[in-house]
C-alpha cells in the first residue's frame, strides 16, 4: 500500500510539473496530489503530508477567483484539512479559520437551505450542496467540544441530518453521514443524558459497520465508533455486555491497522479505558488480562510509542497515564510523570512562537511538575523531585534558551563534529528569530508555507542535536540535568526550592556539596491560595502611611509559621546568620512575599533579620548567570525614564529627579559611562539601542503586566510599548544589572504560574545577571527613598559588582525599617533575582 501511495504521488507531482503556473489545468493536478496526501497522512501519520496537503489546497483557492463556479469546492476542502491539523495538532486557530472557510464554502454554494437570505432565491436539489453541510457540522461539534456552546452542538446536528437526507442507502457517502449523525447524538447524550440519543447513535453506527464490510478502509473505524458508543452506555446503565462487546470490538479494529498507522494510538487508548473500567467496576470473565490496571497500563505505553500518533494525541494519552498513576499509586509514577513532561517539551518546541506557546500551556496541568516533584518526595526520593521540578518548569524560557546554547567545545573533537557545531549554530540562529507574523496581509499558501518551514527547522535541529550527544563527552547534551549538576546552582549559598502540590507541600533544601535535605510544610494548598488572595487584596488597597496593615502583618506571620520558619530551623546546617539564600518557589508560592516572611511582634524573628534572600527562575538559570558575572572595574551604565506615555494623563512627576539621583550616586567617570535617556528621548527604538549597548540598566518609567497576554508586559515608552516578546528577542549575555522601578515587574500569570513570565524574568533569561523588580504596584515616594538608599551601598568603595546588588537591597530596605512615613507593604515590594 505504501508503494502504492508513492507511485501515485509521484504521477500526481509529475503532472503538476507538467502545468506550470497559469496553466488552465493546473488546479486539477494540486487538487489530486493534496487528496494524495490527505489519505497517506490519515495511514501513516507523516505531519509533512498533512502541511503540504494544506499548501496545495491554498493554493488552489488562490487560483479561483471569486465568482468562479468550483470557488466553493476549494473553500471545502481547504477547511477539512485544516480541521484534520486542529485534530492532531490542537491548535485552535486551526478550527476557527476552518469552520469560517467552511461558511464561506456554504455562501457560495447555491440552494443552500440553512442561509436563510438565499431560501427564496434558489433552487432546491444541489448536487453538492451535501458536503458543505456534512463538513460545517463537524466543525461546529468539534467547536462544541471546545467551547460547550450548546447553540454549536444543536445546529450541527440539523446539519447532518440534513446531509443524510440527501445521502440515501446507495448514495457513496452515506455510510460517512451515519457515521457523523451518530457521533453529534452522542456528544448530545454526553451533555443531556437523553437516552433516545445514545441508543439511536449506537443504531446509526452499526448501520454504518454494516456498509463498511471486510476491506473497507474505514471498517476499524467504525468498529471503534460502536465500541465508543456502548462504552459510554455502560457508564450510564452498567450493563456488562456492552463493556464486553465493546473490548472486543476494539481488539478487532486493532488488528485491521497496520504497523504505523496512527489511528493505533486512539484504539490503545480505548482499550485501556475499558481495562481501566473494569478494574474500577470489579467486573470478573471481561477480556484476557486478570491484571486489569497493568493492561490498562501497558495499552497507554504502547499508544504514547506509536510516533505516527502525532505529539499532542501521545501527550493526552502520558496525561491519562499520569492520572491512573496518581489515583492506585502505581509503581510507574515517576515514569509516567518524567514522559508527560519530556512530550510537553517536545509539543511546545513545535510551536513557532512564544505567545503561542503560552496559550498552549493553558491546555495542559499546570501542576505537572510540581505534582511529580511530590510524588518523587514520597517516595523518599530527593534528587529525583529536584531533576523532576527542574525539568517540568519554564518550559518557555528553556525552549528560547537552547537556541542560544554555546558549543565551541565541540570544534576540538574534529572536522565531523566541527560541521555539526556549524549545523547547530546555523540552525538556531534560524529558530531564534521571531515568526513571521501571519496576521499582516500574508497570503494563506505564504503563512502555510512558513509554518511548514519552521516545522522542518526544528526537525532539522532535533536530529543535529541527536548527532551532537553521538559525539563523546556530549552524550547528555541539552538532556535535562541531573541533581548533581544542578548543585552547582548552590556554589555561593543553599537554594529552597519550595513544592506546592495538591498531595502535599514541601521545601528542599539545595546545599552546594552536602546531600539535600526536605521539609513536608504544615500547610496545604487551599491554605496557600487563601494567603496568596488575602496578600493581593490587602497590597491592592489603598492604605495610608500610618496605617498598621494588620491583614498583611497577619498573612506575613502565616507565612512564616507554615513556610519560611521550618526552613529556617532546618538552614543552620547549610548557611550561617546573615549569609545568603536563594528561593526557587513553584506554582503558588511564586505569589508569595517570602523575603519578607516574620513574626512583626517586638523580639519577635524575622527572615531579614536572618538572611538575605534572592530568588531564583529556576536553578539552570543561576547557574548560566554565575558562569559569566565578574566583577566590573568599569561599567557602561544607562538610566531610561518615561513619566507620561500615551493614554496617561497624569505626569510621574519622581522620574526625572530619580535619573538625576541615580547619576550623583553611581562612581564618577571614568569608572563608569553614564548615559540618561530622560522622557523626551524615550522611544522604543532609542532604548532598545541603549540595552544593546550599556550593560548596567536603570528603568524609571510605567510598566505593565498583561495577563492575558503576558508577553506583552511592557516597559511603556514615549511612541510604544517595549514589550517582554521585545525584550526576549535580544541578546543580554553580558548585561551585570538591572533595575527596574516601575510597578509590577516581577508579577507572573496566575494561569502558568511555573513559567515565570514578567519582566524581570525576561531580562534575566536574556541574560542579565541580576534583576531588581517590584511584586506589585509601587509609589513615587517609596522608589525615591528606596533608589537613595539602595545605590549607596551598591557603589561602595568606587566599583560595581552585580553580585552584591541583593545585599545592598536588603541593607536599604533594612534602613527603612524605622521610617513610619513607609508602610510595610511599600518596604517590601523590591525583590532580587539572580546572582
Amino acid at each position: 500500500m505504501a508503494k502504492t501511495w508513492m507511485k501515485l504521488s509521484r504521477v500526481t507531482s509529475e503532472a503538476l510539473a507538467l502545468q506550470p503556473v497559469g496553466h488552465p489545468h493546473r488546479f486539477m493536478s494540486i487538487n489530486n496530489l493534496a487528496e494524495r496526501l490527505s489519505t497517506r497522512f490519515d495511514h501513516q501519520g507523516n505531519d509533512q503530508d498533512l502541511d503540504n496537503a494544506i499548501v496545495l489546497h491554498s493554493e488552489a483557492l488562490a487560483l479561483h477567483p471569486i465568482d468562479h463556479p468550483d470557488r466553493f469546492m476549494s473553500f471545502n476542502n481547504l477547511a477539512r484539512i485544516i480541521y484534520n491539523r486542529f485534530q492532531y495538532r490542537g491548535n485552535d486557530r486551526d478550527l476557527d479559520e476552518a469552520t469560517s472557510l467552511q461558511r464561506e464554502a456554504l455562501r457560495l454554494c447555491p440552494a443552500v437551505e440553512l442561509l436563510r437570505e438565499a431560501l427564496a432565491l434558489r433552487p432546491v436539489g444541489h448536487p453538492d450542496r451535501s458536503g458543505p453541510l456534512n463538513n460545517l457540522g463537524g466543525f461546529l461539534s468539534t467547536r462544541f467540544d471546545r467551547r460547550s456552546n450548546d447553540q454549536d452542538l444543536d445546529y450541527a446536528i440539523v446539519l447532518h441530518n440534513e446531509a443524510l437526507a440527501l445521502r440515501p442507502v446507495g448514495h457513496p457517502d452515506c455510510s460517512g453521514s451515519l457515521n457523523n449523525l451518530g457521533g453529534v447524538l452522542s456528544t448530545r447524550f454526553k451533555r443531556r443524558r437523553n437516552d433516545q440519543d445514545l441508543d439511536y447513535a449506537i443504531v446509526l453506527h452499526r448501520e454504518t459497520l454494516a456498509l463498511r464490510p471486510v476491506g473497507h478502509p474505514d471498517r476499524s473505524r467504525s468498529l471503534c465508533r460502536v465500541a465508543d458508543c456502548l462504552v459510554t452506555r455502560f457508564e450510564h446503565r452498567g450493563n456488562a455486555q456492552d463493556l464486553n462487546e465493546s473490548l472486543e470490538k476494539y481488539r478487532y479494529a486493532l488488528t485491521l491497522l497496520k504497523p504505523g498507522n496512527p489511528s493505533q494510538s486512539h484504539v490503545h487508548v480505548s482499550i485501556a479505558r475499558v481495562y481501566l473500567l473494569v478494574h474500577q467496576s470489579g467486573l470478573d470473565g471481561i477480556g484476557e488480562d486478570i491484571d486489569t490496571l497493568n493492561a490498562a497500563i501497558r495499552h497507554l505505553k504502547a499508544s504514547i510509542n506509536i510516533i505516527s500518533g502525532g505529539l499532542r494525541f501521545r501527550l493526552r494519552a502520558s496525561l491519562l497515564w499520569v492520572l491512573l498513576v496518581d489515583r492506585h499509586t502505581h509503581v510507574t509514577q515517576l515514569e509516567a510523570y518524567a514522559t508527560s513532561m519530556q512530550l510537553l517539551d517536545a509539543y511546545m518546541s513545535a510551536t513557532a512562537s512564544v505567545s503561542s506557546r503560552h496559550h498552549a500551556m493553558k491546555d495542559f496541568p499546570h501542576t505537572l511538575a510540581v505534582d511529580a516533584a511530590s510524588c518523587a518526595l514520597r517516595r523518599g526520593d530527593v534528587y529525583r523531585a529536584v531533576e523532576l521540578l527542574e525539568q517540568g518548569r519554564t518550559l518557555i524560557w528553556t525552549q528560547m534558551a537552547r537556541f542560544r546554547t554555546p558549543l565551541d567545545s565541540l570544534q576540538e573533537h574534529g572536522d565531523h563534529p566541527q560541521a555539526l557545531m556549524k549545523k547547530f549554530r546555523d540552525l538556531c540562529s534560524l529558530l531564534d528569530k521571531p515568526p513571521v507574523n501571519v496576521l499582516e496581509g500574508m497570503q494563506r499558501v505564504d503563512v502555510e508555507a512558513e509554518t511548514t518551514r519552521y516545522r522542518r527547522l526544528v526537525e532539522d535541529w532535533n536530529t543535529t542535536v541527536g548527532n551532537v550527544r553521538k559525539v563523546e563527552g556530549f552524550g547528555r547534551f541539552l538532556l535535562p540535568p541531573l541533581f548533581s549538576d544542578l548543585q552547582d546552582a548552590a556554589s555561593d549559598g543553599p537554594i529552597i526550592a519550595l513544592v506546592a502540590s495538591r498531595f502535599s507541600c514541601d521545601a528542599i533544601i539545595i546545599p552546594h556539596k552536602q546531600p539535600p535535605a526536605s521539609i513536608q510544610l504544615p500547610t496545604n494548598l487551599e491554605n496557600l491560595g487563601k494567603l496568596v488572595n488575602a496578600l493581593r487584596k490587602t497590597v491592592e488597597k489603598q492604605t495610608g502611611p500610618k496605617e498598621t496593615q494588620p491583614v498583611l502583618i497577619k498573612a506575613l506571620r502565616e507565612l512564616w509559621d507554615d513556610v519560611v520558619s521550618p526552613v529556617v530551623e532546618n538552614l543552620g546546617r547549610f548557611a550561617r546568620p546573615g549569609s545568603r539564600i536563594w528561593w526557587c518557589p513553584t506554582f503558588v508560592f511564586n505569589f508569595l512575599p517570602l523575603h519578607a516572611a516574620g513574626e512583626y511582634k517586638r523580639g519577635g524573628k524575622s527572615l531579614s533579620q536572618l538572611y538575605v534572600s534572592s530568588y531564583t527562575l529556576s536553578l539552570t538559570t543561576l547557574i548560566r548567570a554565575r558562569r559569566s558575572h565578574d566583577i566590573s572595574l568599569s561599567a557602561s551604565f544607562a538610566a531610561i525614564g518615561q513619566n507620561q506615555p500615551p493614554g496617561y494623563l497624569h505626569p510621574l512627576e519622581a522620574v526625572e529627579p530619580e535619573l538625576e539621583l541615580v547619576q550623583s550616586l553611581l562612581p564618577s567617570s571614568p569608572t563608569i559611562s553614564f548615559t540618561k535617556v530622560t522622557s523626551v528621548e524615550s522611544t522604543r527604538l532609542r532604548v532598545l539601542r541603549m540595552l544593546q549597548g550599556h550593560h548596567w540598566l536603570h528603568f524609571a518609567c510605567h510598566g505593565t503586566q498583561s495577563f492575558e497576554e503576558p508577553f506583552r508586559s511592557a516597559f511603556l515608552m514615549r511612541d510604544e510599548p517595549l514589550s517582554l516578546l521585545g525584550i526576549t528577542q535580544m541578546d543580554l549575555s553580558r548585561h551585570e544589572f538591572a533595575f527596574l522601578s516601575a510597578c509590577e515587574t516581577a508579577v507572573g500569570d496566575p494561569k502558568t504560574p511555573d513559567e515565570v513570565v514578567h519582566l524581570a524574568a525576561g531580562l534575566q533569561f536574556a541574560g542579565v545577571k541580576s534583576v531588581i523588580g517590584t511584586s506589585w504596584k509601587v509609589k513615587d515616594a517609596t522608589v525615591q527613598r528606596l533608589v537613595d538608599a539602595f545605590y549607596k551601598r551598591f557603589c561602595g568603595g568606587g566599583t560595581m559588582d552585580s553580585g552584591r546588588a541583593a545585599r545592598a537591597l536588603h541593607q536599604a530596605v533594612q534602613s527603612l525599617a524605622s521610617d513610619t512615613d513607609m508602610p510595610l507593604d511599600h518596604r517590601i515590594v523590591f525583590v532580587h533575582i539572580g546572582v
